[in-house]
């Protein structure tokens, strides 16, 4: 049994997951001459580091020194799989790493990122960001008996890495036949590659570092990190080859953009920016139309710590009602992998969120929070909040309500399992037990990131998939036999 790893994660109660993106992918190329001084598995680490958010089941790094590549992967968080011993194994000059949430595939060792395949052209190591919705498809051009692992990506790289003809070549003709959400950094002994499906679904970014390296990254905070200067996303339907020639682009698709919109609410982190936006900015000012549309007579604004917080203080801001804090989150309590008994488990969410009684008693609260997906976190902290002597709650929430799963790397719940497949909004308040709820609307939502309706996958919120997915492609473990 894995342990613990006594870090934070999203989670405050483990019976209502919160959405989980698929992944945070890495890549970083250097001149073999600058190998030794940049160490770029130190650099991939601290990458997968500031992306840790986007995946917490497994983690990896594959390195090329120019000859060979070595994989190094294992399940856990970053800091768990690698140290500084291991790190100092991995030497070359061009590395690609993948932190990962399991979307396509069990949570095992054979399913953990990189896959690499080898073959007569070479060895080819791939990090994948996303979902596919032709998996079947896709799976059915390769032998019987060629994957080793159940998911996507897997299926990719064997394609990829099988085509006899290099990973250029190859690319060329398997991503215009491939759909669904990819963005792609994958790399043979002598290049790193990068590439991003035609609606652009999920984030992938292009910098620079000193001394003629490059980076690819999820984010651009995963830039930031290793002092690498962005310096473009990488488009929609592009792909782009990094070497000691240089940066090349060359387009496989036109270009469709359909960027997830639940990135600015909830999967980026504040720090990053996506097309020009800041994620802080955008959700500030989600808070600040959120007020507009669902004003109510209070004493205190108040977040559920971290995910609620900017749009908190937009809230507040817009309202004139005082921001303060109302909740204490322990820093030092994540994921755990203790069964608590009956007795501990009625605890349920107090191990990581604790009310301040001084602030809170006697006060006319509202909470505001990112999103609601079963209502039991909701729930649970109307219910404590009550306890601590609240006069009233009102609960405000920065998206609209999520009534559909995503098929293309967030591994939302059924929507059986969504209370707002289910509910009304009134029928949401009134099981969660909060005197008011108000939604963001999607419109508004929309407005607050800048990015133009078409341009945006919203499916979550209105049913409506950029990408048509069949029913037979639907499904975590559609590779794996029961």
């Amino acid at each position: 049994m894995p342990l613990g790893d006594g870090r934070l994660s999203h989670d405050l109660d483990s019976s209502d997951r919160p959405p989980q993106d698929a992944c945070g992918v890495f890549g970083v190329w250097v001149p073999a001459d600058q190998a030794s001084r940049a160490e770029v598995s130190k650099l991939t680490y601290y990458g997968l580091y500031a992306l840790q958010h986007r995946g917490q089941e497994s983690a990896g790094i594959a390195v090329s020194d120019g000859s060979r590549i070595v994989v190094f992967k294992d399940m856990g968080l970053v800091a768990q799989v690698f140290d500084e011993s291991v790190l100092n194994t991995l030497r070359g000059h061009i590395a690609v790493g993948h932190c990962r949430y399991s979307t396509t595939g069990s949570p095992t060792w054979e399913n953990a990122q990189p896959t690499f395949r080898s073959s007569d052209a070479g060895g080819l190591a791939l990090t994948h960001n996303g979902n596919l919705i032709n998996t079947p498809e896709l799976a059915a051009r390769l032998a019987p008996g060629v994957l080793t692992a159940t998911t996507d990506t897997e299926v990719l790289t064997a394609l990829l890495a099988t085509h006899g003809e290099g990973p250029l070549a190859a690319a060329r003709e398997i991503l215009p036949a491939t759909r669904g959400a990819y963005s792609l950094v994958f790399m043979d002994e002598e290049t790193l590659y990068a590439a991003r499906d035609p609606e652009g679904v999920r984030p992938l970014v292009l910098g620079a570092l000193e001394d003629r390296g490059w980076v690819v990254a999820s984010e651009t905070a995963g830039l930031d990190i290793v002092g690498a200067r962005f310096v473009r996303e990488i488009e929609p339907g592009e792909m782009v080859a990094i070497d000691g020639a240089g940066v090349r682009s060359e387009r496989f698709a036109e270009a469709r953009p359909k960027g997830c919109l639940f990135e600015y609410v909830y999967l980026a982190r504040p720090d990053t920016s996506i097309a020009g936006r800041s994620v802080q900015a955008t959700r500030v000012e989600v808070g600040r139309r959120l007020a507009r549309e669902h004003p109510v007579e209070a004493d205190m604004v108040i977040p559920t710590p971290e995910s609620g917080t900017p749009a908190a203080i937009g809230y507040a801001e817009a309202s004139g009602i005082p921001y303060g804090q109302g909740l204490v989150k322990n820093s030092y309590v994540g994921r755990t992998f203790i069964q608590p008994s009956q007795t501990i488990r009625q605890l349920g969410i107090r191990l990581k969120l604790n009310p301040l009684r001084e602030a809170i008693e006697g006060k006319r609260l509202i909470v505001v929070d990112d999103s609601i997906v079963r209502g039991n976190t909701q729930r649970a902290i109307v219910g404590m909040l009550r306890d601590a002597g609240a006069a009233e709650v009102h609960v405000r929430i920065s998206s609209p309500p999520v009534s559909w799963p995503c098929f293309y790397g967030i591994d939302f719940a059924t929507r059986a399992e969504l209370i707002a497949g289910n509910l009304s909004v009134e029928g949401i308040r009134d099981s969660i037990g909060a005197d008011s709820l108000g939604f963001i609307s999607l419109d508004e939502l929309i407005s607050a990131s800048q990015i133009a309706k078409d341009n945006l996958c919203r499916a979550c919120f209105d049913g409506v998939y950029p990408i048509p997915v069949d029913e037979a492609a639907r499904g975590k473990h559609l590779l794996e036999v029961t």
